[in-house]
């Protein structure tokens, strides 16, 4: 059986093994299968997670499912022997594995940032999100300061934070977040830059993640449906190339399904 990974459209936790399937150049060892968020979860699908909503999940045949991305990231980089993404040297994986270590509390920092929707907490949560780009900006600058990725390649720890990366688009378009210039930022400037441009990250575009995002900009996540909505900004009909841009003001009120484009 060819494994199986459940997942949410645009979901930057399975585009992780995407792009460990591209760099070893095996993108067809897995299939992907969308799963609606919108919708009442599939029973089958409820039974492999016995009962659990949380995706993705990689189903591998008889029974063996594994959950959370980064545990099925490593299990992919373990089981496929194609070309090793993760370090082999012991004291540059144990590296890989401290900046990786550091990746939930910075995923949670933007997202909660982006769903604030309380002007008066936006730039305590702006600078809690820029610490955490600090410390990668110092972690970086210490362990390879004059290169651009961590080591001296695209690798397992650049794999894990360019999805989040380019979920922070959202950030830049509704927050207009962007990082400082200066000495604080600009070594990890440098690599998130190089990261967005590597061609095995392409999985996504910008516009897709603005508007399919954008119940998260209003304070709702997963699928649920803000106030006074009929579709969630995740469905998948119509589909978002024909949906227009949403509107930027998520402080001062919440878009409806026509105006998203949502409308069929």
């Amino acid at each position: 059986m060819v494994p199986r990974i459940y997942h949410i459209p645009v979901c930057p936790f399975s585009q992780r093994v995407e792009i460990l399937l591209a760099l070893k150049g095996i993108s067809d060892a897995i299939r992907f299968e969308v799963v609606d968020i919108t919708r009442p979860r599939d029973a089958n699908l409820l039974a492999l997670s016995r009962g659990t909503t949380a995706l993705p999940i990689m189903d591998l045949g008889n029974g063996r499912v594994i959950k959370e991305s980064l545990v099925i990231l490593q299990y992919v980089e373990e089981a496929f022997d194609a070309r090793p993404v993760a370090r082999r040297d012991p004291w540059e994986r144990s590296v890989e594995r401290f900046l990786i270590s550091r990746e939930g509390p910075f995923t949670m920092s933007g997202y909660l940032f982006v769903m604030n929707r309380d002007r008066a907490r936006t730039d305590a949560l702006r600078e809690a999100h820029l610490a955490h780009w600090r410390w990668l900006n110092a972690e970086l600058g210490h362990f390879n300061p004059g290169g651009t990725f961590l080591f001296d390649d695209f690798g397992l720890v650049e794999a894990v934070y360019t999805p989040m990366f380019m979920r922070f688009w959202f950030l830049d378009y509704y927050e207009g977040f962007d990082l400082p210039e200066g000495e604080d930022y600009d070594r990890a400037r440098r690599w998130r830059d190089a990261c967005l441009a590597h061609p095995a990250v392409q999985q996504v575009s910008r516009e897709e993640i603005i508007k399919l995002y954008y119940d998260y900009a209003v304070g709702v996540g997963n699928g649920a449906l803000p106030e006074g909505r009929q579709k969630s900004s995740f469905a998948f009909s119509p589909h978002w190339r024909e949906r227009p841009w949403p509107p930027r003001d998520k402080y001062d009120r919440i878009a409806d399904d026509a105006e998203l484009g949502l409308m069929a």
